[in-house]
């Protein structure tokens, strides 16, 4: 399919808001999983941005921004994977793989913009010691600005203006290539969550993940909502128990201070 200008603005607008989202981390929005549905949904097709946007969610699980570091941004990649897939009918794993330089550029346009934007700092101070509020006030808006119309004209043109380049690009690639695309793209869902896990994995919750891991991959099911479900079950038993213990243990801690204060007055 053929991307309309339309289609293209529309992009933008919400790489615009999206980006915003994900450079303040306000409402995330900017999450894979809500940027590919909106973007399906932007061209007509909601069941590869829903497809997309949980594969590309467990690619970027384990990866977050924090403090100065930046990993590839995921609203372009999320975009863009949607924007390659349906317009090369391809399958959203290879357009994973594809659409990683797009991710990376706009990483480096933020990690520029991390450098560039400690030049309104001498502004900040000056503004500052003035006691000027409102002039400090609107100079916060000019980086944000900034962020938010970079994020609108990058996706334009890699959605838009480069749509005829990028499937001549893409069809010319032998089997072979694309064959490697799809199978790294496969492989990203895995990585994510494994980087995920790496952090979050207490030896307590590893039987979860074991009986999670078996439902999931030897129980047949029609979709993973089972599993799902199952999940939302035990985070709620868990969660109760953490509650109920956490009671417990200040009743107990409440009721030893109680009876110290009574021996005190005792004695």
């Amino acid at each position: 399919m053929a991307i309309t200008f339309t289609q293209g603005v529309l992009i933008a607008i919400w790489a615009m808001i999206a980006g915003l989202d994900c450079w303040l981390q306000a409402f995330y929005i900017f999450r894979p999983i809500i940027v590919c549905t909106i973007t399906g949904l932007i061209l007509g097709n909601l069941r590869l941005g829903v497809i997309a946007g949980s594969l590309t969610e467990l690619a970027f699980a384990g990866l977050t921004p924090a403090g100065g570091t930046q990993p590839p941004n995921t609203v372009l990649c999320g975009i863009m994977t949607v924007v390659i897939a349906a317009m090369n009918n391809i399958s959203p794993t290879t357009a994973i793989g594809l659409s990683l330089p797009f991710a990376m550029l706009m990483q480096y346009i933020l990690l520029f913009f991390y450098s560039t934007f400690s030049l309104f700092l001498s502004k900040f101070d000056k503004y500052a010691e003035e006691g000027n509020a409102k002039a400090f006030k609107r100079l916060n808006y000019i980086p944000l600005i900034i962020v938010t119309v970079s994020f609108g004209i990058v996706a334009f043109l890699s959605a838009y203006a480069a749509q005829g380049p990028m499937k001549v690009l893409v069809n010319s690639m032998p089997h072979w290539l694309t064959h490697g695309f799809e199978l790294a793209g496969g492989m990203l869902p895995a990585v994510g969550f494994a980087m995920l896990l790496k952090v979050m994995l207490k030896s307590r919750y590893l039987s979860y993940l074991i009986l999670g891991f078996v439902m999931a991959s030897m129980i047949p099911f029609s979709n993973v909502l089972p599993v799902a479900l199952v999940g939302v079950v035990f985070a709620m038993i868990e969660f109760y128990h953490n509650r109920d213990q956490a009671k417990l243990e200040t009743k107990i801690l409440n009721d030893q201070r109680n009876s110290a204060g009574g021996m005190d007055d005792g004695i």
